[in-house]
């Protein structure tokens, strides 16, 4: 779906910091989404912590930083650090390129999927955050 000019896929789920969630087997990958990238500039860094860190929904477990930007990555769920995509450590440059492929982040073992609902989703609810943020964040 584009939203503004930002490619934003109506069937994921958003943390309001502009990280994507969605559903994996009994997983959750997890992402940075395209309105992020875009406004971070060249992803230089992500930190990828070691699978099995305890996750707490809207605590910082991560961070990402860019040329001109250094930003937190807060867990959307409480859960644990399943997995991370280990091709970020020499080419953080693959969320730039792909954020919705192979430029993920993060698989997340949920302590509940229904945690999910707490997040933005629906096309209706993501095109009013996004130009919510829009306003907030860019000088259109």
């Amino acid at each position: 779906m584009d939203t503004e000019g930002y490619n934003m896929p109506e069937d994921l789920y958003y943390e309001k910091d502009h990280y994507w969630v969605k559903e994996d087997g009994d997983l959750l990958l997890m992402g940075m989404d395209d309105f992020a990238q875009k406004l971070a500039g060249k992803i230089v860094f992500v930190q990828l912590p070691e699978p099995g860190k305890a996750l707490q929904a809207g605590k910082r477990f991560a961070k990402v930083e860019s040329g001109k930007w250094l930003g937190k990555v807060n867990a959307p769920v409480d859960g644990e650090l399943a997995d991370v995509n280990e091709e970020l450590e020499g080419n953080p440059g693959l969320i730039n390129e792909d954020c919705y492929g192979k430029g993920w982040m993060y698989k997340i073992k949920p302590a509940n999927k229904a945690d999910l609902a707490k997040l933005i989703h629906g096309a209706e609810a993501i095109r009013k955050w996004v130009v919510e943020d829009i306003a907030k964040f860019t000088k259109k």
